[in-house]
């Protein structure tokens, strides 16, 4: 194609085609045109990019792969303009960039951008815009997904650990429907028996008895006790099966004297019977409440957590809440690993002025990270302390800590020590830009053994200095 051609075609491109002509000639000079069929990879993944390139015509997109599978991030049609531009800081693609229909492409090379810089200061100014554009763009996208990812670990642990008591709930709600049939038939015998006021009240006092909270027993103490139970019934006439119905509640041989004393045959059974159920039924409810009981904590927590129905504003907010859900949501991967995960907060924080659910990412990222770094039954501290200015948060664990020749690295985008497919490279980078987007710092202090990652935040405007006080463990 022709540089006439070409220079005509430039002059209706969308982004460069208002530039001066001495401008827009100098572009046509300094390039090369290129055609990509569809389905062509204009850079692979990690290649370096090496060429600006202004879209004459066509259709391409990038796809970013952050560990859920490759996912288009932006895509580029004629009049846009992509690819190394000048002043980027940009040393490897993201994502491979693909030709989704044929494309007419200018290239410029980046050794003629001191030149371009020079000659070309309104073509210059438009690729600077359209480069910030572009990262605020990529930004956006790695916010959103490394607060998936986060969320992803969190609604792991969460069904972790809403499965026990879900599961310890329905089987207590089981078993109470068969024990609401014993007591029925219980009932039933002894409402025809016509008891008298003292057998009634013999039948309260050994229920009040029973009832009685049973401590944990080692095998051979159930077994003394299972055994004592057996002779007593045996000795009162009373079918011996009936004390593993016993086993679980408090009666004791002594406790039921008065009951065998007031009662005989059917009625004694019955009794029995009756009263076993009863205790176990109180026992059950309570085992359905403190299931129910967790479940909601967590549902409360994970609300918290995650902001949700509220907007992400910066507030005025205690940072306790959380931390204590965060470490709460990712306990079940400390259990996993054998890993003790412990948080001690200080009382009477001063508050700060953040984004909840930004501070809630930034201590999910930061804990799993530490939790991935400490070794089988190491430690992980959290730690939440006032400061002059605010307050300091403190994630320590005793892992083999970050090699000096890469601690400068860290924070560096898409840059990650975990195998393929096990990483993104961006849970540093991303909790970085959290923590500056609150106006807080963060920093890190490693050496084989202890590595410990701090965030400093700014106390709030409105909130007036406390005394130090003592120190709360959770």
């Amino acid at each position: 194609m022709g540089a006439s051609d070409l220079l005509e075609r430039l002059a209706q491109h969308r982004t460069l085609g208002d530039v001066p002509a001495a401008e827009l000639h100098w572009l046509v000079d300094h390039s090369e045109f290129k055609h990509t069929p569809r389905g062509d990879f204009a850079i692979r993944k990690g290649d370096r990019p090496e060429t600006l390139w202004i879209i004459l015509s066509g259709h391409l997109a990038i796809y970013v792969d952050r560990g859920f599978g490759p996912r288009r991030v932006m895509e580029w049609r004629g009049g846009d303009v992509t690819g190394f531009m000048p002043y980027s800081r940009l040393v490897a693609s993201p994502g491979d960039v693909i030709s989704l229909d044929p494309s007419d492409l200018l290239l410029i090379n980046h050794a003629d951008f001191p030149e371009l810089v020079r000659d070309c200061p309104d073509a210059t100014a438009k690729l600077v815009h359209v480069m910030l554009d572009r990262a605020r763009t990529f930004t956006s996208s790695h916010l959103q997904d490394e607060k998936m990812v986060s969320l992803g670990r969190i609604a792991a642990g969460l069904a972790h650990e809403l499965n026990n008591p879900a599961s310890a709930a329905r089987r207590s709600a089981q078993l109470l429907a068969s024990l609401m049939d014993e007591s029925e038939t219980a009932t039933r015998i002894l409402a025809a028996a016509q008891l008298s006021e003292a057998q009634l009240d013999a039948i309260d006092r050994a229920r009040r008895v029973c009832g009685a909270v049973v401590g944990e027993l080692t095998p051979l103490a159930r077994a003394d006790r299972e055994e004592a139970l057996d002779d007593w019934l045996q000795s009162h006439g009373a079918d011996p099966r009936l004390a593993s119905v016993l086993m679980d509640t408090g009666a004791t041989p002594a406790s039921l004297d008065d009951l065998g004393a007031a009662l005989q045959g059917s009625e004694f059974e019955a009794a029995v019977r009756w009263v076993s159920a009863s205790c176990t039924i109180r026992t059950l409810a309570g085992e359905i409440d403190t299931a129910s009981s967790r479940i909601y904590d967590l549902v409360s927590a994970i609300k918290r957590f995650s902001y949700m129905d509220q907007v992400q504003v910066p507030e005025s907010m205690d940072v306790s809440q959380g931390l204590r859900d965060s470490v709460s949501l990712l306990q079940h991967k400390a259990r996993d690993r054998s890993v003790t995960l412990g948080l001690s907060i200080q009382e009477a924080l001063p508050r700060v002025r953040a984004i909840g659910g930004d501070l809630n990412q930034v201590w999910t990222n930061l804990v799993d990270n530490a939790l991935d770094a400490a070794p089988p039954s190491g430690h992980v501290d959290v730690t939440a302390t006032a400061e002059p200015n605010g307050v300091v948060v403190r994630i320590v664990d005793d892992g083999g800590g970050i090699p000096e020749d890469i601690r400068e690295r860290i924070f560096d985008a898409f840059f990650t020590t975990k195998g393929v497919g096990k990483g993104t490279g961006l849970g540093l980078e991303i909790t970085r830009r959290l923590v500056l987007r609150n106006n807080g710092d963060i920093e890190v202090d490693s050496e084989p053994g202890r590595t410990e990652f701090r965030v400093l935040l700014q106390r709030a405007p409105d909130t007036v200095p406390q005394a130090a006080s003592s120190t709360a463990h959770s």
